[in-house]
């Protein structure tokens, strides 16, 4: 973290000793064909590149003995616990920057050619041999009349063969290019979150104004005749004496300065922008769908998160599948142990308040929590 996060690659020959693939071919191939799966075939065929989105069937797969093809199948933690376990090896960066585990599956030359990712990137060997070169940030000008977003201009600097078990990191921009050297190719691409300052302004802007929205019409149930309210946010403008204009069609000037001190102290309001945030990083993606153990939960038994659940907290609240909830004492330090550790053990869980316990088997109905078989 210190010497190469962000900074410069790094490769390194058997990180990962002994590696297993987390989905054997025919699991990949399987899970390619399913809806609510994120697949895509790349061929490359007379030095063009050809792209097929999922749902894959077998069938609809290249054979195994056509050179060039790739087959990719994002988000493989959210379906395999092996896939789920591979991507928590890497939780020495914090949960809320880790997005998914990729894994490609290449016949002999496949590839996706040389491109730029906007985020860090693991790769790891898991199965077969795979050259990589890369080129340090520079020309990103893409390759016209493509599919793919392939770099028109690509210079190696550096090239490595890595074999199962081993590692490469790259920081956001530096080129990349990998090839499978044979068959039975499989290469795990543990991804990361990187937002843009739009993007996460956007999202935390919907989520604040969704809180409002809710807390206003609070507001309108509880006060009697729809009067009585005191919250700043239930104001209404006024213009009284105003004076007559001929301009019609202008915008007041007061208009728009009663918007701006409205956003502004939408801006300033540190928990809700906290809450927003929380939400939307633990926010399931939307192929996403949990399903209640088909186990229920026994006094003393722990508690473990579903591999599809995301968790995160700060110092008042802890955030689970997009909501938030504020939390203290016991309760929060038991909480976030949860979410640091994505597992609660029976002790523990029996130090909950009554109302924490309650709220956690609300959690394990709607399967987001799973009682611990361990």
């Amino acid at each position: 973290m210190r010497r190469h996060w962000q900074r410069r690659p790094l490769w390194v020959r058997q990180a990962w000793p002994g590696v297993q693939p987390p989905a054997s071919r025919k699991a990949l191939f399987d899970l390619c064909g399913q809806d609510d799966v994120e697949s895509r075939c790349i061929e490359q065929r007379d030095g063009r590149w050809l792209v097929r989105h999922g749902p894959l069937g077998r069938r609809s797969l290249p054979p195994l003995s056509r050179p060039a093809w790739t087959l990719l199948v994002q988000g493989l933690d959210l379906h395999l616990e092996a896939a789920h376990a591979m991507l928590r090896a890497f939780d020495f960066i914090p949960q809320a920057r880790l997005d998914d585990l990729m894994l490609s599956y290449a016949s002999d030359g496949g590839g996706v050619g040389p491109h730029v990712d906007s985020y860090d990137v693991f790769l790891l060997q898991v199965q077969g041999r795979r050259r990589w070169r890369i080129a340090p940030p520079g020309d990103a000008t893409l390759a016209p009349n493509q599919p793919l977003r392939i770099l028109a201009r690509f210079q190696a600097q550096d090239e490595w063969v890595l074999e199962p078990g081993d590692l490469l990191y790259l920081p956001p921009g530096w080129g990349h290019d990998g090839v499978a050297l044979g068959g039975d190719c499989m290469t795990a691409s543990i991804g990361f979150r990187s937002p843009t300052v739009g993007e996460l302004t956007a999202a935390l802007l919907q989520r604040m104004a969704e809180e409002l929205v809710e807390d206003m019409a609070d507001e309108g149930h509880s006060a009697p005749h729809g009067g009585g309210m005191t919250s700043p946010w239930s104001r209404r403008y006024a213009d009284v004496g105003s004076p007559a204009t001929e301009r019609t069609g202008a915008v007041p000037a007061a208009l728009a300065g009663f918007a701006q001190k409205g956003l502004r102290r939408l801006g300033a309001d540190e928990q809700a922008l906290a809450r927003a945030l929380g939400r939307w990083l633990t926010e399931p993606k939307p192929q996403v769908w949990f399903a209640p153990s088909s186990r229920p939960w026994r006094q003393g038994q722990g508690v473990v998160l579903d591999r599809r659940t995301r968790m995160a907290h700060d110092a008042r609240h802890v955030f689970i599948n997009g909501e938030a909830f504020r939390v203290a004492g016991v309760d929060g330090r038991l909480l976030r142990t949860l979410a640091d550790r994505r597992r609660l053990d029976g002790t523990s869980w029996s130090e909950l308040s009554v109302e924490a316990r309650q709220g956690a088997l609300e959690w394990i109905a709607a399967g987001w929590l799973h009682p611990d078989q361990c």
